[in-house]
């Protein structure tokens, strides 16, 4: 059974990610595992629950049950929680290996024990660490149908990699695909070798049975490029490689292009770590 993991601090960027995983698990046919890490044994009051009448007594087994009663109805599978306490994106990505998770999805921002994940650097240690693709949703994006993907192709070698996980993705959800060949060079070899990638992962959809389109274009910035794109087809999704930074002693950090979409973009990114 598939299993989606969501990092949850209470946070409401945090349960809008929920409420997001459970339609993606409902489409695919997945379990969803809510995630807390706890940075001490000293447990602080909830955010998401501050404003109700709810909280006095309560542990934070009883905040995860709280949230389990309220969505279990809307799960067609099981629903259930992971409570871990330590390094936050070392015990995200250490539950992931455990459950071999399908996908997580998360907020891109929040409070109290995931702030530091969610707006700093550990925010890209579990994307670019993660041992699944990982989705990440700023709060205010509404649940929709994933109707419209795009899917950045750039001359790197591992710019295809994300292509059967995106494929399976698209098949579920009897999505289009937008194939967009990106560029900041005007260099005809590096344009050949862009549209050749493209018309290569065209030809694969069309094998698939997936809706696709093809496009390329050529810009200062590739990541302008792509939001800019997106927009324009109204996609619910933006699928990209978490390309590493090759200095050693930034091994944990995303290269500049996955941090500028991961931090920029209002449509959920969806990262796929290279395999070398």
């Amino acid at each position: 059974m598939k299993k989606i993991l969501v990092p949850i601090d209470f946070s409401a960027d945090s349960v809008n990610a929920l409420e997001h995983a459970i339609s993606f698990a409902n489409v695919i046919g997945a379990d969803v595992r809510m995630m807390h890490v706890k940075k001490s044994k000293n447990f602080e009051m909830p955010f998401y629950f501050k404003d109700f009448n709810m909280a006095v007594g309560k542990s934070l087994e009883d905040f995860m049950n709280i949230l389990i009663e309220k969505y279990k109805e809307q799960v067609k599978n099981k629903l259930d929680y992971k409570i871990r306490e330590g390094n936050v994106f070392k015990e995200i990505t250490n539950q992931a290996k455990y459950d071999d998770a399908y996908l997580i999805l998360m907020g891109t921002h929040g409070a109290s024990g995931f702030e530091e994940l969610m707006i700093g650097s550990n925010a890209f240690r579990v994307v670019s660490n993660a041992p699944c693709p990982i989705i990440t949703i700023r709060n205010g994006f509404e649940e929709k149908k994933l109707q419209n993907i795009v899917m950045p192709i750039d001359f790197s070698k591992e710019t295809r990699q994300k292509v059967p996980f995106v494929t399976e993705l698209a098949r579920f959800f009897g999505a289009t695909i937008h194939v967009l060949g990106v560029s900041e060079s005007n260099s005809p070899d590096i344009t050949t070798k862009i549209n050749l990638y493209c018309t290569q992962v065209e030809e694969y959809l069309k094998e698939k049975g997936v809706n696709c389109t093809k496009n390329i274009l050529v810009g200062a910035n590739i990541t302008d490029l792509t939001l800019e794109f997106a927009k324009n087809v109204n996609a619910e999704l933006i699928s990209i490689m978490t390309e590493q930074l090759s200095n050693a002693a930034f091994s944990f950090l995303l290269g500049p292009y996955a941090q500028q979409m991961v931090n920029h973009s209002s449509i959920p990114v969806l990262s796929i770590r290279s395999q070398d």
